[in-house]
């Protein structure tokens, strides 16, 4: 795999990145995400952690114990809006 390979599309992180993240000490996958920012993204880490961490560990990091830790959205969004149930309110961003 190229350095210049996305590992993550979301947040355009590198092989190279990651190459980066384990050369500066990150040595398990929470803090390679720190510092690297994948699976911040939409996706939340659903098409990028798997490949993260097998590169990770073929890198010489820890095998994972766990996974990473998720992030809420900024401003909590009711599951009717996201399933497009309820009515958008004005100034919604999904209305």
């Amino acid at each position: 795999m190229t350095d210049k390979a996305l590992i993550c599309r979301c947040e355009d992180v590198t092989t190279h990145e990651l190459h980066e993240a384990i050369q500066a000490g990150h040595r398990d996958l929470e803090s390679v995400k720190r510092y690297t920012g994948f699976g911040t993204g939409w996706c939340q880490g659903k098409q990028c952690v798997a490949l993260c961490a097998r590169l990770l560990v073929e890198l010489g990091g820890d095998p994972p114990t766990r996974p990473i830790t998720p992030r809420p959205p900024y401003h909590p969004i009711a599951i009717g809006r996201l399933a497009r149930l309820l009515d958008g309110e004005e100034g919604d961003p999904l209305g």
